[in-house]
Formats: C-alpha cells, sequence, structure tokens
C-alpha cells in the first residue's frame, strides 16, 4: 500500500559523494522497517542498509561492502528516508532501489518488504 518514490541517483566520479531520497506517500514510514537494495546488470539485488521502525529502538544495519562509507536515515515529519554515500567507488554503479516493510527475518532478503520505490540510477566513473 502507499508509493515510494525515488530521486538523487547521477553520474559521480570515484570517490565522490551523493545523497538519494525516498519519499513515502500513502501510509506512515516511521512505523515500517526502511531498507536500501541495489542491482547491477548480471548480478542479484543486494541489500546494502536497513533501519528498525521508529517505535522499535531504530537500529541500523550495513552490508560490509558499504559499511562505514554509506548512512541510512530517515525525516519521520517528512515521512522520507535517506541513503547518504560517500566515498563513493566504480563497483557501487547500479540501480539503488528503497523499500519499507515488517521484516521478521533476515533484512536483506527482498520478499520481506511490501513497498518499492521504482528505482534511481547511480553510476560512478571518471
Amino acid at each position: 500500500q502507499g508509493q515510494l518514490v525515488e530521486s538523487g541517483g547521477d553520474l559521480v566520479q570515484p570517490g565522490g559523494s551523493l545523497r538519494l531520497s525516498c519519499a513515502a506517500s500513502g501510509f506512515t514510514l516511521a512505523d515500517y522497517d526502511i531498507a536500501w537494495f541495489r542491482q547491477a546488470p548480471g548480478k542479484e539485488r543486494e541489500g546494502i542498509s536497513y533501519m528498525k521502525n521508529s517505535i522499535s529502538d531504530s537500529s541500523t544495519y550495513y552490508s560490509d561492502s558499504v559499511k562505514g562509507r554509506f548512512t541510512i536515515s530517515r525525516d519521520n515529519a517528512k515521512n522520507t528516508m535517506y541513503l547518504q554515500m560517500d566515498s563513493l567507488k566504480p563497483e557501487g554503479t547500479a540501480a539503488y532501489l528503497c523499500a519499507a516493510g515488517v521484516v521478521s527475518g533476515s533484512w536483506y532478503k527482498s520478499r520481506g518488504y511490501a513497498s518499492w520505490g521504482q528505482g534511481t540510477q547511480v553510476t560512478v566513473s571518471s
């Protein structure tokens, strides 16, 4: 139910930064677990970051591939989630997707999320 609309994808140089936004409508984002995934051609969809719902402790998790460089956040007043990406690498080139849902199992499994953004392209190249 509801919608997630992503924005912020762009062409950036290696080592650069980018912030992705995902605006929710039709539901309260704070009530749900949120996550960011990415998918490159020929590769499986990869869960890269996760945040528990705000009713809980809002704890965050990151994949080893982005830990220390990416930061997930949520602005409940704006009903929007973000992914701050720093020190971008060429292997980060992919379509990035936001997701929201009630997650009881592994956060990095796609089936746990009921709502998905349309995807936004990030290309890291010199």
